[in-house]
């Protein structure tokens, strides 16, 4: 039995959902999610792009950071029919050469990647606090450059995929392949939660897919470049806020953290 997102927001948050007019869309409840999820665990991620194209249509969004994860759901994608929304969270402080990135998976897929961007610009952030607060207050830079523009975009739609694996990290492991995400208020969908970090490469090396070259720098995994270094060992999030226990920028973890 399928129910109205605005059900699921009312049985599962006790918040008021009013991104999925009854009317236009309906999703599965949270029973479904779970079962799906499971099913899901033998699934392909093409495959779960398909039904999340189909289920979802343009209330389903995307949103990539140009990690090697995202890079090789964008090729997937790019095979799909879909209507999904694909944007990547501008921070005002990302590498080159992810921004170059971006231009080089539109002129190889077609897929015109958005920018979202916080309301407050780098320079009025950096004015407001007196200075670069990526290294003093790391999580406030990250609510106010990720997490509010996200929620943001989330107020449109009804499902976002993202990228994760859940060998990724300690607070990702328990990822499900479908699920509800409290934090933005959205179906959560993560085509590669089942995937390794050998799986994501063989696919990109197989089917030519443009990476961002920072990985052959070192760099295991990419954010902004202040707070991003060369790294080594199995550890995929050791160069990420190097020298202290952060680890995630928020996006990725449960409730209202960040």
């Amino acid at each position: 039995m399928y129910l109205a997102l605005r059900r699921i927001g009312c049985d599962l948050l006790g918040e008021k959902v009013s991104v999925c007019d009854v009317r236009a869309i309906s999703v599965p409840g949270k029973d479904e999610l779970e079962d799906l999820s499971a099913r899901f665990e033998k699934s392909s991620p093409e495959e779960i792009l398909e039904w999340a194209a189909s289920v979802y249509g343009e209330k389903l969004c995307f949103a990539t950071a140009f990690g090697a994860e995202g890079c090789a759901l964008l090729a997937m994608l790019a095979k799909i029919p879909n209507h999904a929304y694909v944007f990547n969270l501008e921070t005002g402080y990302q590498f080159a050469e992810t921004l170059e990135l971006r231009e080089r998976i539109r002129e190889k897929y077609g897929i015109a990647v958005d920018y979202v961007r916080s309301r407050e610009s780098v320079a009025d952030m950096e004015a407001r606090f007196r200075g670069p607060i990526y290294g003093v207050a790391p999580n406030e830079c990250c609510h106010i450059r990720k997490i509010v523009p996200l929620r943001e975009v989330a107020a449109g739609y009804c499902a976002w995929i993202s990228a994760i694996r859940r060998d990724q990290s300690a607070e990702r492991a328990t990822a499900a392949i479908v699920g509800w995400d409290a934090k933005f208020g959205m179906v959560k969908i993560n085509p590669l939660a089942n995937w390794s970090k050998k799986d994501v490469w063989t696919y990109i090396l197989t089917n030519d897919v443009p990476y961002n070259p920072l990985h052959d720098q070192g760099y295991p995994s990419i954010g902004c470049w202040p707070c991003t270094k060369p790294a080594s060992g199995d550890d995929d999030r050791s160069g990420r806020w190097k020298g202290t226990e952060k680890t995630e920028c928020g996006l990725h973890i449960d409730g209202a953290g960040i």
